[in-house]
């Protein structure tokens, strides 16, 4: 059997001023590259709990419309893909289902729509990938595929996870490979579309498999940079100390997303140092508590960290790690005022980087649910807007039009290179300033 993995691994932002903007700032160019190149971990992953008799080819395509035909003879192709590239991935699952190849479609969005990708698919999969993908293959062999894998109900135990095919990837072509730590989030933030919606709780991966994994790309690549494909890599900060004493025994640099509450604990700030972290994003969302009220709905979390930002990032930094913070414009509770509010907090705090987007209604959100409710979408199916950078809903205090223009104001004031300089020499002051105390 001939199967072919297929990332449709390129964002496009839809609004033309927008990207004719992002054109002229290279260091958004930067970011949004490293975002588009990443390799699916998914895909590679179920690559591994594939029988070696397979015949599996990796593809990655960009850009469909610079696609002609069928990347690729096979007989059975499973297709990932964005939100914001949904409509191509079906366009291509269509071509592939015309010539006689079984298509199977899963991840964020078909978990979210499944009845939506059943129309472009042969099989579709919801909830985690690996509880279910070799019942598929088995059933694929026998004639006797199901329309629908359902993995909710179950959770897949880690113990067990896969050694993901990074031998199928020409490493050359990538500045970072993906390793995952661990799956979901305490946390329920209105807007996140990320594993939480494929596995509704939080789950950490043993501490052998991951360093395994990390050892395997180091076997492909000698000195490479990783990425812990994570929701919140230290939402457990006891495993997460282990995992970092573990790490640092491997020589390799690295990136994740966590939230600023690692900025509370001077021993982990320390084992991230050693361990050879470059740079940890942190969802800051927005400077203001009132801004903030109503965004993580279990118990109001990030508008209780609102007034530690400061601190919070100074203490990180100091510490030779940057700090990449992002922020969401259009949230409910704020207006037009709070451009600048970002403008000011992000030059007052010293953020070496920055990353703003726009409040995304994803399928499968609360928030998405709720704009729908509230008739607040303006296109309830747009899925090519889920870029993060385009508008596809009504802000309450402001309007479409606002919200576009002040966000190109915003990007323009923040990734020019004068102003990434200025963040970087600002910490390399910090770093300089700073005398660890004894651990």
């Amino acid at each position: 059997m001939k199967l072919g993995l297929i990332a449709m691994s390129g964002v496009r932002v839809q609004n033309a001023e927008l990207a004719a903007l992002g054109l002229t700032l290279p260091a958004f160019v930067e970011r949004s590259g490293v975002i588009a190149s990443l390799p699916s971990l998914g895909l590679l992953t179920l690559a591994g709990l594939t029988p070696r008799d397979v015949d599996i080819t990796y593809l990655e395509i960009a850009d469909l419309s610079a696609t002609e035909g069928l990347p690729g003879d096979f007989d059975v192709v499973a297709i990932s893909s964005f939100t914001a590239q949904i409509k191509d991935a079906y366009a291509l699952a269509d071509r592939y289902r015309a010539a006689g190849t079984k298509v199977l479609l899963g991840g964020l969005h078909v978990t979210a729509l499944p009845d939506e990708a059943r129309q472009h698919a042969d099989a579709v999969f919801i909830g985690e990938g690996e509880p279910i993908w070799q019942q598929a293959l088995h059933d694929l062999r026998n004639g006797n595929l199901q329309p629908v894998y359902d993995a909710r109900g179950q959770s897949f135990d880690f113990a067990f996870a896969p050694m993901p095919r990074f031998d199928l990837l020409d490493i050359s072509r990538y500045n970072r490979l993906t390793v995952q730590t661990q799956r979901g989030c305490p946390f329920r933030c209105e807007f996140c579309a990320s594993s939480i919606r494929l596995f509704p709780g939080f789950k950490v991966k043993p501490i052998d498999r991951v360093i395994s994994e990390i050892r395997e790309i180091k076997r492909l690549w000698n000195r490479p940079f990783i990425e812990f494909a994570d929701d919140n890599t230290f939402a457990n900060k006891a495993h997460g100390k282990r995992l970092l004493r573990a790490v640092a025994k491997e020589n390799v640099r690295w990136f994740t997303e966590t939230d600023i509450s690692v900025a509370e604990d001077e021993e982990l700030l320390h084992l991230l140092a050693d361990s050879g972290c470059a740079q940890i994003l942190i969802g800051l969302e927005n400077p203001s508590r009132e801004s903030l009220h109503g965004v993580e709905q279990k118990a109001d979390w990030k508008a209780r960290q609102a007034d530690k930002y400061l601190a919070a990032i100074e203490r990180i930094q100091r510490r030779g790690i940057t700090v990449n913070g992002c922020f969401v414009l259009g949230l409910d509770n704020t207006d037009e005022t709070s451009f600048a509010s970002v403008l000011d907090f992000v030059r007052q705090s010293g953020l070496y980087e920055v990353q703003i987007t726009v409040q995304t209604p994803f399928p499968g959100t609360p928030l998405y649910t709720r704009l729908r409710e509230e008739g607040r979408l303006i296109n309830d199916t747009a899925w090519e807007t889920c870029t993060l950078f385009d508008v596809n809903f009504q802000p309450t205090h402001m309007t479409v039009a606002a919200l576009e223009k002040n966000f190109r104001a915003l990007m323009g004031e923040l990734y020019t290179q004068t102003a990434r300089r200025d963040r970087r020499r600002r910490f390399r002051q910090t770093v300089r300033g700073f005398h660890p105390p004894d651990q």
